[in-house]
């Protein structure tokens, strides 16, 4: 460890799968070469994992330390269901505070209450879904932009959650351009530089809306590869993932894909516009700095969307670290890490130790003698009938469904996960073999790191069959009710057609606008029928 300590800057993004960053090789027509610098620089991380792959479980895992377990996020809540993190579990954020360093926040960040800073000095706060402007640092600086009539300035969340469209925003007032520049502003300006600093960047893309400037949107135009399909059935909670994308054709789907690959390289572009503020203000040779991500996205995969499922595009995120003098450029490290293991790396750079009581699940990845078992990794997600749990080793990956079917996959011949071993097969000496090596380390983590009562008495607690939720994206601007002053806010309607008028795949007839407007929205026929009509005034019916 050096005498003097590092800064730390975290670079995050959100719903990032490992295979869409062009380092990692398997997408070799991804364009990331700002990304790719940090392992260029230092170690990519080949098996890194989402300890729960949900935004805000994912991240209260990350800056606790802790599973769900503690902190009590097993998926995410919003609204009345909202839960706010015990206040006296330490954070990453409050560890590094208490040690001496300058601690920033920029960006989403998916804090529960929204806006405790959780040990951060400075929170400059962007999230998805706006409640209140007055309590969004990127809504304000919309407003005073002249933009404060936009709704969806994100792109359209709702009706078109996972429909490829465009930001109708200049590029240099976007999201992500935003979150970049108060960052460069952070290390360009920053007082007390005798201080070591913290700073936690948080994108919100690729996340859906997939929405990018026009330039980045039709970058991959005919180059990314069809989807995967499985030979067996998925588990029912995929099944129930495939409503929400609500994407009616395979041209459709394909260009979605186009976009998210879009939405990558949009924020690789920023991110090297902090690489390069980090160079020219001479603190590049003292920063560790990680790139990584809260966890993935199926992006039609498996023929299913979203996260929150145990399938690789879901669980395994990118992680590339560099740190000059100190971590060899290039190197490449192919045991088991996750996000459990932020919060004591953080604390070790910092030249502390933990202040909590409860035993942490990760462990500092400069750790001197290091103890952790990483040659298998546990994630887990939800509650009750929909829980699921997942121990993967160098070869198998073994998951178990409270109330579905069990699974295994094979990920040295079938990296892909598209034939479930545990499919009405004979289990052969191999498939047996694996399940019970397998089966009581699940059960070991589970019980030690799951919610409690989940094994009792060395085996799972049985469910019946969970039943299927098929359901929209619900999420309309919560602000536009809330706001009493001008300016007025644009129709939805119109929000919806600027953000599709150049994406040809996307036709609103063939959507399900009715139904999600309407039961979600709370708005009426007559205004889907005004939303329609419009449409049909531009083509885009």
């Amino acid at each position: 460890m050096s005498q003097k300590r590092p800064n730390i800057l975290l670079l995050f993004v959100d719903q990032l799968r490992w295979d869409y960053v062009h380092a990692y090789g398997l997408n070799p027509w991804i364009r990331t070469p700002n990304i790719d610098s940090i392992g260029e620089h230092g170690c990519r991380y080949e098996n890194a994992y989402s300890p729960n792959p949900v935004c805000i479980p994912a991240r209260h895992n990350m800056i606790t330390g802790l599973p769900c377990k503690y902190h009590g996020f097993d998926d995410n809540y919003f609204g009345p269901s909202a839960k706010n993190c015990p206040w006296d579990l330490p954070t990453f954020a409050q560890i590094c505070s208490d040690a001496g360093y300058s601690t920033f926040a920029v960006g989403k960040m998916h804090f529960q209450p929204e806006r405790r800073a959780t040990g951060f000095d400075r929170f400059l706060n962007m999230d998805e879904v706006v409640d209140d402007v007055m309590e969004d640092d990127y809504a304000l600086f919309l407003r005073e932009k002249g933009y404060g009539n936009l709704g969806s300035f994100h792109g359209v969340r709702n009706v078109l959650y996972q429909q490829p469209q465009q930001i109708t925003l200049p590029d240099e007032l976007t999201g992500s351009y935003w979150v970049a520049d108060r960052t460069i502003d952070i290390l360009r300006n920053r007082g007390e530089q005798d201080r070591p600093f913290l700073i936690w960047t948080g994108f919100i893309q690729p996340h859906p809306p997939l929405a990018s400037p026009h330039s980045f949107s039709h970058l991959y135009d005919g180059k990314v590869p069809k989807h995967t399909s499985s030979i067996t059935p998925l588990s029912r909670l995929c099944e129930e993932l495939k409503c929400i994308a609500d994407l009616p054709d395979e041209e459709n789907i394909n260009r979605m894909r186009e976009n998210y690959a879009g939405a990558v390289s949009w924020v690789d572009y920023n991110i090297g516009r902090i690489l390069q503020a980090l160079r020219e203000t001479g603190l590049e040779e003292n920063t560790v700095v990680i790139f990584t991500s809260d966890h993935g996205e199926m992006l039609g995969d498996l023929d299913t969307y979203q996260k929150m499922n145990p399938h690789e595009p879901s669980t395994h995120i990118p992680f590339l670290m560099q740190w000059p003098g100190h971590i060899e450029p290039k190197t490449v490290k192919k045991e088991f890490i996750d996000l459990n293991d932020i919060l004591p790396t953080f604390a070790d750079l910092a030249g502390t130790q933990y202040p909590g009581k409860i035993e942490l699940p990760g462990e500092s990845l400069f750790a001197k003698c290091p103890q952790k078992d990483r040659s298998v990794v546990y994630a887990e997600h939800q509650s009750g009938d929909r829980r699921w749990c997942m121990i993967r080793d160098k070869r198998y990956k073994l998951i178990h469904y409270y109330g579905d079917q069990d699974q295994l996959f094979d990920l040295q011949e079938d990296p892909e996960e598209r034939v479930n071993l545990l499919f009405n097969q004979e289990k052969n000496e191999r498939v047996q073999e694996t399940l019970e090596r397998l089966y009581p380390v699940l059960k070991r983590y589970e019980e030690k790191w799951g919610l409690p009562e989940c094994v009792q008495q060395g085996e799972f607690v049985d469910y019946p069959l969970f039943m299927l939720k098929s359901y929209f994206e619900s999420c309309y601007p919560n602000q536009i009710k809330k706001l009493r002053n001008d300016p007025p806010f644009d129709d939805l309607a119109d929000e919806v057609l600027a953000a599709i008028q150049d994406e040809p795949t996307v036709h609103l007839s063939k959507l399900h606008i009715r139904e999600n407007m309407v039961q979600n929205g709370g708005y009426t026929d007559e205004d889907v029928d005004r939303l329609l009509d419009k449409a049909k005034q531009v083509g885009k019916y």
